[in-house]
């Protein structure tokens, strides 16, 4: 039957997957950029309004986490990418080293 395999796959091969902490440390990043963002963008215009708008600071506010925290979470996107890659390609040299083909 096409597509059948009889063997089951390894349990034990590992993954190329970046590690728990290295995923939690970039979810505290991307949090804690929203949070900086929110900050500076409600407290310069809570500074600049001069009539006490907080509404439009609440708002300004936001979109500041919202951009800090999307352009941190591109960059943690592209890290741990980046970091899957060099361990499956570390994987692949050390397993060609293991197994050399003449």
């Amino acid at each position: 039957m096409a597509g059948h395999f009889d063997e089951t796959p390894s349990a034990g091969i590992p993954s190329a997957a970046p590690s728990s902490r290295a995923r939690l440390v970039a979810l505290l990043a991307i949090g804690l950029a929203g949070t900086c963002g929110g900050l500076v963008g409600y407290a310069v215009t809570d500074l600049q309004c001069s009539g006490g708008c907080p509404t439009m600071a609440g708002v300004i506010g936001l979109g500041g986490a919202t951009i800090a925290a999307a352009g941190v979470g591109v960059v943690s996107v592209l890290s741990l990418r980046a970091m899957a890659e060099w361990r499956a390609s570390s994987r692949q040299q050390a397993a060609r080293d293991h197994h050399p083909v003449d």
